[in-house]
Order: structure tokens, then C-alpha cells, then sequence
């Protein structure tokens, strides 16, 4: 489909009916409600995520009040923020790209989604709120009296990406009063599910408990919100009523956010995405295809999401044996590179019509603001036709899979999209960081700096050479292997089985001690898309997010290639700290 462009899955009863909406209905030009020119364009799919859409419940300890304030007091707190005075005043008035931010109390850095507990804004918050706030609090919509305020101002077509408040840095009840216009807010579960809710002009929103901590809520920019259309009808759930929705133009909308710092670790219920909780409580190896589904959401899906901007601003480099995979294939090629990321091999040749595909919507939303192909998908259930692809590439992708199962049922969609005779490249993290008595780009760049932080972005290390053949079973330079879950003990190079084992975090920068393990990622407070305009102040270091891996050991990958049926292996060698193989489809 057309990138950056909205569409929807549409069932038939038949596959007659199916064909003659597509006859009839593909490349029409139709005017919408608002007089616009449309052009409708169909596909048909193979595979879709289809789930019944039965009645939905707002998410757990969200709470909208309505009419909250009058209209007299709304003109009063809207004229109370003084957009004109300098933007460099004590308030912490920014110039975001999509918005603008005061805060008062503490300023909210948006590089790291956190306050700095020790460096209040001189003020505090306005007076203008104390009586409204101890009303609330009398009234019992509140439970604490704020100390955080973040004034926020959109324009018609602006948003805010999708986000979980810092459990670390504030307390249980996160607080949004909706002025000048009434919005869509999106929440949504880390199993899928997402629930659209209206917030009226004038409505507070209170989110505590698992709609704070768990679901993430965010705005989609755009100019219209679809909504309800009956009368009655105001805040909640927007339904899938497609016989009661409307549009509804977007007006300019204020927003006053209350939080409350937080002064000790959080205890929430909910330790997989808590910041307080994940470095005490490390998740186990998985021993079913669910914790194995949960493992990767909450440690590959999620921080992806999370570090996509600074993991792409690292992620310019295209690897030159990828590369010259790419310029080695026939002018016209169709193909795939499943797990895309930012999209820096989409473009590599001219010649060839190539479509990305990553779980990450954030790293698509970046492929698309570079003008190329690309769409959500999973790397288990690709969104694209089988047997019509000349090539894929799977680039450091595969080792994300905690199972071998499932790193195998992966290989197997890469097959499934080939055309008999395509070929795919896979590349995989290594164990063997050090090869041929030759350290890897990974290890040889361990900065031991005295007095100097050490970045750790790891991630496969971007190669200089053009790699190595594998070596045969008789080379003595072979290193050992290392089955799945086990841990190389300090002193020796026996492995030893982990049992119902924590997952290790690693070092960064140093040699591998267990096939599964977390490596962390330090997000640098460097400028994103809600970074200020100019801002050049020195920046609270950025939160730590640990990413799943399973580095594979010399020979796995081939070994897993050997088990996919209609596949020859064509070719398979070791790229600076990487395992790779070039397979064929027969």
C-alpha cells in the first residue's frame, strides 16, 4: 500500500464478492464528506491479523470526568498561559517540532521521558491552580496534590508518539485536563489490543494503576478524529459502530498534565516494564512459546520502540558484504529486507524495487519520512505475498528470537516469500567475538577510558572486512560451541546447562559468556523528535533499556538453515563478529 497513507482489512462472505468489489471498486475516484477527491486502491492479502471486534472497556483505572471546569474558568486558565515571554525564562518554555511545552515545578525532559529530582523550577506551580487542585482532591478525583506541570499546546494535525510515563520518576496517578478543543487519545495493551478514547473539551483525564503503568496512550496526528455521532454520546470508548462515527475537525487544544515526582523506587505491579523493577528482577529463559512471546515483546519489541531515534542516528553505515549482496543482484529484483530497521539498505541499488518490513513502527514511521518502502510486520508472519521475491535480507534480526523454535520458524518465512531459485542473506551476532586470533570491531572498540563513560549502543558491529570463509570441522581456530541457554564459566571454556536460569546481563564491550543474555543500550539525551529547537544544555544521563539476544555459535545457523525444506545453502561465513549465510530456495 502506499506508504504513510491510512487503510483498513475489509472481509468478504465469498471469494466472488471479494472479486467483484476489486473489479469494481479499485482505482475509483470517489468525493468524500468533506468534498475531497479519493482514489481508491485494493490488494488482496494472504495474511492478515484479524480479530472480532467485540465490546470494549475502558483500561483498567482510566477515569474521565467531564465538564470538570466551566467555560468561564476555561477562558481564565487559557489566558493564564503566557505564550510571548522569553522562551530561556525559568518556567522551561520550549519550542518543540510538533508543540508547545511549558513546564512548571520540575522540567519534563522528553530525551529521557524524566525530571531532574534535584533541580526544581524556581515557582513552583502557578496559583491559579491551588484551588482548583484542592477541590479535586476534596471531590476525590485526585489522590495526591501535584508538583509537576506540563502545559502542552497542539495545532490541528499534531500528535504525541505513543508512551508510558516513567514509572521512576512519578507516582501512581498521572492527571490531564483537555481545554480549547476535545481529542482522540489512544491507548493500547502490549498484547495489541488498542482502545481509542474521547477526551471532551473540558474533561479531566485520570489514568492510575494499569492504564498508567501498562498501556501505553498517545495521540495520532492528524487533522480529523473519527468519533461518535450520536447526541448522547460524549467521553469514553470510541466504538466500531461504523454506522454511528462521524468526523470531527480538530480545533487548537491545551493541555495541563499533573504529575507528582517520584522520591523512591517504584513498586508497581508490573516489574517487566518497570525501570525501578527490571534491573533488580531480570527475566528468566523461556520454557514456553508464551514467556517466549512475552520475553521479546517486553525486551526487544517495546525498547525498540522506545530507543528507535537514537538507534537509527547510530544505524548510517550500510555493512560493505551486504552491500555487495545487493549490487550482485540482476536490475529489477524484488526484495524483502525483513527487519529493516531505519532503512538504510532500501536504498543501497538504484536498480532494484525493494520493500522493508520491521516490528518497530517508530523505525517504519522513519523508513517513511525518507521516502521509502516500508511497512509494519512481523518477522514470524511477514505481511507479503509468498514465492515472489528474487532476494531478502535479514539482518540482525533472527538472534532477537528467544526459542529455536521460533528462530527457525523465521528462517522459514524468509523461504516462504522466495521465488524458486531467490536467494536470502541472514545475518546473525556471534558468540565468537574474537576469530582467527582477530577481535571483532565490537571488542577491539572497548573504550576503557580512565574518567570517561563508555557508550554502550551495542549491537552488531559494523564490519571492515570483507569476512571470512567458515572454517571446517579439522580448523583448529573453530571455536567451541555453546548450546542455547547455557553460561560459559569464567576460567574455561566448558559451558555448563542454566536451569529455570535469570538471563545475564552483558558487559558491553567484552566477550560473550552465554548465548542468551540482555545487552543494554544507553539512550544519550541526543535530539529527537520532541527534542527543543537549539537546545544545547548539558542533558541528565538517558535510561538504560536491556534488548534479548541469542548469539549464535559457529555452524547453529547453517545447522537451522539444513532444517528448512526446499533449501540449499550457497555460501556461509563469519563478517566481524557476525555468523552469516546465503541460502537458495529450490
Amino acid at each position: 500500500m502506499p506508504p504513510s497513507k491510512p487503510y483498513s482489512f475489509v472481509r468478504y462472505k465469498t471469494a466472488e464478492e471479494a472479486k467483484e468489489a476489486y473489479v469494481t471498486l479499485n482505482g475509483k475516484e470517489i468525493v468524500d464528506d468533506l468534498g475531497q477527491k479519493i482514489i481508491l486502491y485494493l490488494n488482496f492479502v494472504e495474511k492478515a491479523q484479524w480479530k472480532e471486534l467485540g465490546l470494549q472497556a475502558l483500561p483498567p483505572g482510566l477515569m474521565v470526568v467531564e465538564e470538570i471546569i466551566s467555560s468561564e474558568d476555561e477562558k481564565i486558565l487559557l489566558e493564564s498561559v503566557n505564550w510571548t515571554e522569553d522562551i530561556d525564562n525559568h518556567n522551561g518554555q520550549k519550542c518543540l517540532k510538533h508543540r508547545r511545552v511549558k513546564h512548571f515545578g520540575y522540567e519534563f525532559h522528553y530525551e529521557n521521558n524524566n525530571v531532574d529530582k534535584d533541580k526544581p523550577l524556581p515557582g513552583g506551580l502557578p496559583d491559579i491552580w491551588d484551588s482548583i487542585l484542592e477541590k479535586w482532591l476534596k471531590e476525590g478525583f485526585i489522590k495526591h496534590k501535584p508538583d509537576q506541570l506540563t502545559v502542552n499546546q497542539y495545532e490541528p494535525g499534531h500528535g504525541i508518539p505513543a508512551h508510558i510515563d516513567t514509572h521512576s520518576a512519578f507516582e501512581d496517578e498521572i492527571v490531564s485536563l483537555s481545554l480549547g478543543s476535545e481529542i482522540v487519545m489512544d491507548f493500547k495493551h502490549p498484547d495489541g489490543v488498542t482502545v481509542p478514547v474521547m477526551l471532551p473539551r473540558r474533561s479531566l483525564l485520570v489514568m492510575t494503576g494499569e492504564s498508567r503503568y501498562l498501556w501505553t496512550h498517545g495521540i495520532t496526528p492528524r487533522k480529523f478524529d473519527t468519533v461518535q455521532a450520536s447526541k448522547g454520546h460524549r467521553s469514553g470508548i470510541i466504538t466500531s459502530d461504523v454506522g454511528d462515527l462521524t468526523l470531527s475537525k480538530r480545533g487548537i487544544r491545551t493541555s495541563f498534565t499533573f504529575r507528582k515526582v517520584r522520591q523512591t523506587p517504584c513498586n508497581c505491579s508490573y516489574p517487566l516494564v518497570c525501570d525501578s523493577q527490571m534491573k533488580e528482577t531480570p527475566p528468566s529463559f523461556p520454557e514456553s512459546a508464551r514467556e517466549a512471546s512475552q520475553l521479546e515483546r517486553e525486551y526487544v519489541h517495546r525498547v525498540y520502540e522506545e530507543i528507535a531515534e537514537h538507534f537509527s542516528s547510530t544505524r548510517h553505515t550500510p555493512w560493505p558484504r551486504v552491500v555487495d549482496f545487493l549490487k550482485a543482484l540482476p536490475s529489477g529484483s524484488l526484495v524483502a529486507d525483513v527487519g529493516c530497521g531505519n532503512g538504510k539498505y532500501l536504498g543501497i541499488n538504484k536498480e532494484l524495487y525493494m520493500v522493508g518490513c520491521d516490528r518497530s513502527q517508530n523505525l517504519v514511521g522513519i523508513c517513511r519520512e525518507r521516502h521509502l518502502e516500508a511497512l509494519v510486520g512481523d518477522a514470524l508472519a511477514v505481511p507479503l505475498r509468498s514465492g515472489s521475491w528474487d532476494a531478502c535480507i535479514s539482518i540482525a534480526v533472527t538472534h532477537h528470537l528467544s526459542t529455536a523454535e521460533r528462530r527457525v520458524a523465521a528462517l522459514q518465512e524468509l523461504v516462504r516469500l522466495l521465488r524458486p531459485g531467490g536467494m536470502a542473506l541472514i545475518y546473525v551476532w556471534a558468540m565468537e567475538q574474537e576469530y582467527k586470533k582477530k577481535k571483532s570491531k565490537y571488542l577491539r572498540e572497548n573504550r576503557l577510558r580512565q574518567g570517561k563513560e563508555e557508550e554502550i549502543h551495542s549491537d552488531a558491529a559494523e564490519p571492515e572486512s570483507l569476512g571470512e570463509q567458515v572454517p571446517d570441522a579439522g580448523d583448529q581456530d573453530a571455536p567451541c560451541r555453546v548450546s542455547a541457554a547455557t553460561d560459559v564459566r569464567a576460567g574455561g571454556g566448558s559451558a555448563s546447562k542454566v536451569t529455570d536460569a535469570k538471563l545475564p546481563v552483558h558487559t558491553n564491550r567484552t566477550s560473550f559468556r552465554s548465548q542468551d543474555l540482555l545487552v543494554p543500550w544507553h539512550r544519550k539525551g541526543n535530539p529527537g523528535r520532541d527534542e527543543p529547537v537549539g537546545a544545547t544544555e548539558s542533558r541528565a544521563p538517558g535510561p538504560v533499556f536491556h534488548r534479548y539476544y541469542h548469539v549464535f555459535c559457529a555452524g547453529e545457523l547453517e545447522e537451522a538453515c539444513r532444517t528448512l525444506s526446499h533449501v540449499r545453502v550457497l555460501q556461509s561465513y563469519y563478517d566481524q563478529g557476525n555468523w552469516c549465510v546465503v541460502l537458495q530456495k529450490v
